[in-house]
């Protein structure tokens, strides 16, 4: 499937439900009823069609808050063969929500929508149930047949409309690895993937790398890296990209203080896209600003794929108090991301 494909013509979104013990359902059942949601919008929900109408009157028992009646929905119905109650997590559920991601890929595969929306899964159970990935960037990168994917992060500020891109250099890593994952042909590839998404919106982005090491190195004394190879790279690539305004690395401390400033102040331009070198050093600013508003989103494959950016939510699924702000957004991001793919 090419990333020119008729399916992006399609007014279908799959969702994927993740696991069915987490918020997930609830999120998507409260997401669809947001007024916002463009009403050309028409999902196909791939997961456990008994469990979503369970979920769907519990729900309605718990609040008055407007959801989408299962009744209403297409539902490509993959059957748990177990009881799952929300909050309470197992190996046999985590394991229907893998087989829930590998279903929606193929149903992209043949063409039945335009982008994949998917709903939190817990990593840690999907290696209990044999399913070794680092998550589902990774799951759905081996389905599609892609060497490379990337982890992007787009929030639009409800305060001034300013979008918020971040770009991470490496994912899922343990922190003494990152280092080592870090070289100049991977920095280089993650600019241009970052470079390519900021473009859809302006044709001169300016962007932004955070060093690596505290006060970026601060000329050696506190780490070798940025003097050795990142800031002869990032001088290298400004001057193959002239018309491109690249600054870095910045001390990660202060990297997103262009980004505070610009989520919350009309009057500050911020910039088109930051570069994170690993997850935390740019989840963790992100997430202060964007918690409900940011949404995942994979790059590189032959699809779109976004997710909210949280988990499963286990300790508050059985309450029905889980809030669907990101769901919405990584819809609307699908539905219009897949609209610029298309053009």
């Amino acid at each position: 499937m090419s990333s020119q494909s008729g399916s992006e013509a399609s007014p279908h979104l799959l969702i994927s439900l993740g696991d069915p013990a987490g918020i997930g359902m609830e999120v998507v059942l409260k997401a669809l009823a947001d007024p916002s949601l463009p009403t050309a919008l028409k999902p196909i929900l791939v997961g456990c069609r008994r469990t979503l109408i369970s979920t769907h009157e519990r729900l309605r028992r718990q609040s008055t808050i407007p959801l989408a009646d299962p009744a209403d929905l297409c539902i490509d119905d993959q059957p748990l063969t177990i009881v799952v109650e929300p909050g309470q997590p197992s190996v046999a559920g985590a394991s229907a929500g893998f087989d829930w991601l590998t279903r929606s890929v193929m149903l992209l595969k043949e063409k039945q929508a335009r982008a994949l929306v998917t709903a939190p899964i817990a990593k840690h159970l999907w290696h209990a149930a044999g399913r070794v990935y680092p998550g589902q960037t990774e799951r759905l990168a081996e389905l599609a047949g892609s060497a490379r994917s990337s982890m992007l992060f787009t929030a639009i500020s409800p305060h001034t409309g300013w979008r918020l891109n971040t770009l991470l250099a490496t994912t899922h890593l343990p922190l003494n690895q990152v280092s080592q994952a870090l070289n100049p042909a991977v920095v280089e590839h993650k600019l241009s993937v970052l470079l390519a998404f900021c473009q859809r919106f302006r044709p001169t982005p300016h962007l932004v790398v955070a060093g690596l090491n505290p006060h970026a190195g601060e000329n050696g004394r506190l780490g070798s890296e940025e003097a050795n190879w990142l800031e002869p790279l990032l001088h290298s690539w400004r001057q193959r990209h002239p018309r491109v305004r690249l600054e870095g690395p910045i001390s990660p401390d202060t990297c997103w203080l262009s980004a505070g400033q610009a989520w919350r102040d009309t009057s500050s331009k911020g910039p088109d896209g930051y570069l994170a070198l690993y997850h935390d050093q740019g989840l963790i600013p992100l997430k202060l600003l964007a918690f409900d508003a940011a949404v995942n989103t994979t790059l590189e494959l032959p699809f779109l794929r976004t997710s909210p950016d949280h988990g499963t939510g286990f300790d508050i699924a059985a309450a029905g108090i889980a809030r669907p702000d990101s769901m919405v957004a990584a819809l609307q991001a699908a539905w219009d991301l897949s609209e610029f793919r298309r053009a």
